[in-house]
């Protein structure tokens, strides 16, 4: 049993990990399109954006952070 659920939470964090790729991936297309266009401010944007699902992951494992990290 304990190996199951062992086994679903690797998986389910392998996931996340393809999902937060995806993610930056596409914020990064879409801060290029937006540069491309002449809109550096929705470019850098995206690039937070990107920056932002790129460290999720490290984030939200890591037990350094004593409390959740935001953005301000």
């Amino acid at each position: 049993m304990m190996r199951d659920s062992q086994f679903l939470a690797k998986l389910k964090m392998k996931k996340n990990e393809e999902n937060l790729g995806y993610m930056s991936d596409m914020a990064l297309e879409l801060a290029q399109m937006a540069d491309d266009c002449g809109h550096a401010t929705l470019a850098y944007l995206f690039r937070m954006a990107a920056l932002e699902a790129s460290t999720a992951d490290t984030a939200g494992t890591g037990h350094d952070f004593p409390h959740q990290v935001t953005s301000h």
